[in-house]
């Protein structure tokens, strides 16, 4: 059977584009909201469906700054808690972010329950109540 010339430039271009969708298949990406708590909004960027949560973080926190964003947040995403939007536990940091389900998250720090060592060591000394006293005080 004979083929017009437009059917032989066609049928290399549909082979090509299956080709492609295959690609594209393993390469699922995901277009995520992350809100972040304190923020005015949300963050919206594109990730891959495979990209680990410990990696959404730091992108969402590169975004963050990226935007000057307030409050400052810092850089380090050891210091943050992932949640699904529907989700009441927090997400592991080695969990694919595909594996949730949804595309919403919210951003949390993590709470801390030290005190910081300028402030503890005004609380357990004696101060004169002037502001110089703790002026010194914290000069040490």
């Amino acid at each position: 059977m004979k083929r017009s010339i437009s059917m032989r430039m066609i049928l290399p271009m549909m082979k090509k584009n299956k080709d492609e969708q295959d690609v594209n298949v393993k390469n699922k990406r995901l277009l995520i909201t992350v809100n972040v708590a304190g923020s005015s909004g949300p963050l919206r960027f594109v990730v891959n469906d495979d990209d680990k949560v410990s990696t959404v973080i730091d992108s969402s926190l590169k975004l963050y700054a990226r935007g000057g964003r307030l409050p400052i947040l810092g850089s380090d995403f050891n210091n943050f808690i992932l949640y699904a939007s529907d989700a009441e536990s927090a997400l592991s940091s080695s969990e694919e972010i595909g594996s949730c389900g949804g595309r919403n998250f919210v951003l949390y720090t993590k709470k801390n329950n030290q005190v910081p060592k300028a402030s503890s060591r005004m609380i357990t000394r004696q101060h004169s109540g002037r502001w110089k006293a703790c002026i010194i005080c914290l000069a040490q």
